[in-house]
């Protein structure tokens, strides 16, 4: 097996559901750290800005940079930057602060993240008007989770809204968060390649099978959404309880590559 050089890691639902860590994970990130990996967290979290997720695990007890933090709603951030857009954002006002203001007499696309508030018949075909056949602004779906776990157990995602607009508008969203190679690939630390690092979530599909795919190794951990019966293609390098666990893979498989 290739050296390990670096981990991604997953918050919400793996470090953390909410405002409570999993399972020794304070301890088992202050272990990590003392071995010779990089590390860089990875999160579709899109409710909150890098501001307050940063504040939050601060609070609960993590010691992170908040430098050390690649979001898909910073990737997707960049991309309207990039893209000089002037979207109609399906974004908490929160989360909108990471975002450049807009005109909203000149919308020209959409962006959808999770916003349960903005999820209502209105809003919806607000953004369809932009998106339908004969206008055709362009979709960007910061991610398509199907679901995501709260204290009180799993809540809907954005992936069902963006897939129906997709189908009333007849058009196709760009995905920036994970799953996408894209996204994988620009949130490795330093420039080891894809096989000497890890991933570890609580996503079969989003975090597991989309870092394999890129030629990462996976560690699903059964902590958040995590559901026995949802498999990755490939499957996970390995499964174990939480990231505690993980983190002690890691370091056997250091000791003994």
């Amino acid at each position: 097996m290739p050296p390990i050089r670096a981990v991604l890691i997953d918050l919400s639902g793996t470090l953390h559901v909410e405002d409570d860590p999993t399972e020794n994970a304070v301890e088992a990130l202050k272990k990590l750290r003392t071995l010779p990996v990089k590390i860089r967290f990875v999160t579709n979290t899109t409710k909150e800005s890098g501001q307050t997720l940063h504040r939050r695990l601060v609070r609960i007890g993590f010691e992170l940079d908040s430098g050390e933090i690649y979001s898909s709603l910073s990737a997707a951030a960049e991309y309207v930057r990039k893209n000089q857009l002037n979207p109609l954002y399906l974004l908490s006002q929160d989360a909108q602060k990471d975002f450049p203001v807009v005109d909203t007499d000149k919308l020209d696309s959409v962006v959808v993240g999770l916003a349960p508030e903005e999820f209502h018949y209105e809003q919806l075909n607000k953004a369809f008007n932009l998106l339908r056949p004969g206008v055709g602004k362009p979709l960007i779906a910061i991610h398509e989770g199907k679901y995501y776990k709260r204290s009180d157990g799993l809540a809907l995602g954005p992936g069902c809204f963006v897939k129906g607009l997709e189908y009333a508008a007849s058009t196709e969203a760009v995905v920036v968060g994970k799953p996408n190679k894209y996204f994988f690939q620009s949130a490795i630390p330093g420039n080891f390649p894809p096989e000497e690092c890890v991933m570890i979530g609580d996503d079969a599909v989003d975090d597991i099978e989309g870092a394999m795919k890129l030629g990462m190794k996976g560690l699903l951990v059964k902590t958040g959404k995590y559901l026995p019966n949802t498999t990755s293609n490939p499957p996970p390098t390995a499964t174990l309880d939480n990231f505690a666990a993980a983190v002690d893979w890691i370091e056997a498989n250091l000791k003994n590559p």
